[in-house]
């Protein structure tokens, strides 16, 4: 076919083929650098699986642990319940219903247990501190030393004692066994059981509690025996163990930031001795060395 402005070319026999090789050369090519690339990826793949060529990617931080309700926290039921049991007790002192359910409570008692008498719950309110000192004796360690369980021991028995004989001054409730005394509320002996109780718990208890389950069971035993003996009402032996409670775990917590201001030389020249005084009366003795 003759191209208009150009002379006719003869066309030859080989030039189907030379262009066939032509277009297989460059299928060729093409083929060489399509596989050149694929080797140049995987060795920059190899490359990059080399600890000096890992990149580093950020992490996205820890999601934060979920916050608890104030309402699911153990320490807010700690002291919620106690306090709601001594308000509970306090409003008892007059004719309502809570009244007439620790009326109701003590004729059921008096029903059951008419004849029941016993001095017992006048030195059982101090056997778990007895018991925290007879382990020291033995050499079994607790949380603390003796010197700072007696300190523990000395403020929580002020704080409970202060707290008892001015709640009995400022509700004047009747005992039931007396319409004349005036004393009832809340039980100064139940809180002290469940004062030395706690400060058992937790010197001992934490990694023994068998410990635990022995001084809350001979402090809720010293409560029921003075509902028995028709000292106190039921009312009465709840607020007292919610205030020995509440007193101890009180001290106990924080006595930790009250050494930090202490100078560091005055714990070491403190000699605390433990006083039983005939009355029922625990005390401690407290000397300065110089």
């Amino acid at each position: 076919m003759a191209v208009r402005g150009q002379p006719d070319k003869p066309v030859s026999c080989w030039q189907p083929y030379l262009i066939l090789s032509q277009l297989s050369g460059m299928r060729y090519f093409i083929s060489l650098l399509v596989a050149s690339c694929m080797c140049s990826g995987a060795a920059l793949g190899q490359v990059s699986a080399t600890p000096d060529s890992v990149a580093v990617l950020p992490t996205a931080p820890p999601a934060p642990a979920p916050v608890a309700p104030w309402a699911k926290r153990p320490a807010v039921w700690r002291v919620a319940l106690p306090v709601t049991l001594v308000t509970l007790g306090y409003l008892s002192r007059n004719e309502n219903l809570l009244d007439e359910l620790k009326e109701e409570v003590h004729e059921e008692t008096r029903e059951h247990f008419p004849h029941f008498r016993t001095r017992l719950d006048d030195y059982t309110r101090h056997v778990p501190v007895w018991g925290a000192y007879g382990l020291y004796a033995v050499g079994l360690k607790g949380e603390r030393g003796v010197v700072p369980f007696t300190v523990c021991y000395g403020l929580a028995h002020a704080l409970n004692t202060g707290i008892v004989s001015h709640l009995k001054r400022i509700s004047r409730t009747r005992r039931p066994d007396d319409p004349t005394d005036f004393s009832s509320f809340p039980s100064a002996h139940t809180a002290e059981a469940f004062m030395t109780a706690t400060l058992l718990h937790e010197q001992f208890g934490k990694g023994r509690p068998w410990l635990s389950v022995a001084g809350y069971s001979v402090a809720t035993a010293t409560g029921a025996m003075r509902m028995l003996n028709n000292r106190h009402w039921v009312t009465d032996v709840l607020a007292g163990a919610s205030i020995g409670f509440l007193s101890a775990e009180t001290v106990w917590r924080l006595y930790p930031a009250a050494t930090r201001l202490l100078p560091e030389k005055l714990g070491r020249k403190l000699l605390l001795v433990p006083t039983y005084v005939p009355g029922g009366s625990v005390g401690v003795i407290v000397r300065y060395g110089l």
